[in-house]
C-alpha cells in the first residue's frame, strides 16, 4: 500500500488538514482508528469495503464519514486508488449546511448531502485525470465552489483547542462555564459544527493521546494518568476504540 499526503491549497488550509491518495496493488485490510476529522473518500479505481461482525459491506464510489468512537476495518481490493479529504475539526462545517452530528458513526453517500450531478461530475473527472496532481486540483475546485461558511465559530474553535490541550481530560460543564455558555447551548452548538457531542469528542482525543504512548509495558499507568479509574473500564474502551485488547493490538500490523 502506498499513501501520499498533500497539503491543500492555501485557501483551504483553515478547513482541510490533508488530502491523501491511497494506492493498493494487492488486497489488504487496514485498521482505521477513530479520529477527530470528518472525511470524504473518492474511490476512482477498484473497490473499497469495510468489515462489520465478519460481514463485508461494499462502499460506494464517493462517501462521507462522520466522527465515530469505534474502529473501522477497511478492505482495499486489488489495484484500488482512493482520494481522501481529511477536514480540520471544525472545517467540514464550512462546506455543508446539514447538522454534522447526523453523520456520527455513519458513512453515507456524498450525494445524500451534495447535488448528485456535482458528485458524478467529480467522479468522472477523477477517473479521466492523468495524474494525482490533476486529481488534487479537481477535488480542491469542488471544495472551493462549496465554501459557504468561511468564518469559523471562534467559540467552538476555542473549545476544541482547550480539549486538545488537555488531551481530552476536561470537564465539559467547566469548559462551558469558561466559554460563558450554558451546557445545553454549548452542546447544541458543538454538535452542529463538529459532528459529535463535546463529551464524545473529548473521549476520542483522550484515547488518541494514549495509543502512541505505550512503552515498556506501562500502558496501564498511562491510562490511569489519563483519568481511567480501573483496568476493566480502560480495557473496554480500548477494545471499542481499536477492536482488540491492548496486548493483541500492539502485536498486530500497522494502523491509522
Amino acid at each position: 500500500m502506498k499513501v501520499i499526503e498533500y497539503k491543500p491549497t492555501k485557501t483551504l488550509e483553515p478547513f482541510v488538514k490533508a488530502i491523501k491518495i491511497i494506492e493498493s496493488q494487492e488486497e489488504i485490510q487496514n485498521r482505521v482508528l477513530p479520529g477527530t476529522s470528518i472525511a470524504i473518500a473518492f474511490c476512482f479505481s477498484g473497490q473499497n469495503s469495510y468489515t462489520i461482525n465478519s460481514d463485508q459491506i461494499v462502499l460506494p464510489g464517493t462517501i462521507i464519514s462522520g466522527l465515530r468512537k469505534s474502529v473501522r476495518l477497511i478492505n482495499y481490493s486489488q489495484n484500488t486508488s482512493t482520494l481522501i479529504v481529511l477536514f480540520t475539526e471544525s472545517g467540514a462545517a464550512a462546506f455543508f449546511k446539514e447538522p454534522l452530528y447526523d453523520l456520527f458513526e455513519k458513512t453515507v453517500l456524498l450525494d445524500h448531502i451534495v447535488n448528485p450531478s456535482d458528485v458524478r461530475n467529480v467522479e468522472e473527472m477523477l477517473c479521466e485525470a492523468k495524474s494525482n496532481f490533476q486529481r488534487i486540483k479537481i477535488v480542491e475546485q469542488f471544495l472551493l465552489k462549496r465554501l459557504i461558511n468561511p468564518d469559523p465559530d471562534r467559540i467552538i474553535s476555542n473549545a476544541i483547542a482547550q480539549i486538545q490541550e488537555a488531551k481530552g481530560q476536561i470537564k465539559i460543564n467547566e469548559l462551558a462555564d469558561r466559554l460563558h455558555m450554558s451546557n445545553d447551548a454549548f452542546e447544541k452548538r458543538f454538535r452542529k459544527s463538529i459532528g459529535s457531542s463535546p463529551k464524545k469528542f473529548a473521549s476520542i482525543v483522550r484515547m488518541s493521546a494514549i495509543i502512541p504512548l505505550k512503552a515498556n509495558g506501562r500502558l496501564l499507568d498511562t491510562a490511569f494518568d489519563a483519568g481511567f479509574y480501573d483496568q476493566a473500564h480502560f480495557n473496554k474502551d480500548f477494545k471499542l476504540f481499536t477492536g482488540q485488547t491492548p496486548t493483541k493490538f500492539y502485536k498486530s500490523a500497522s494502523y491509522w
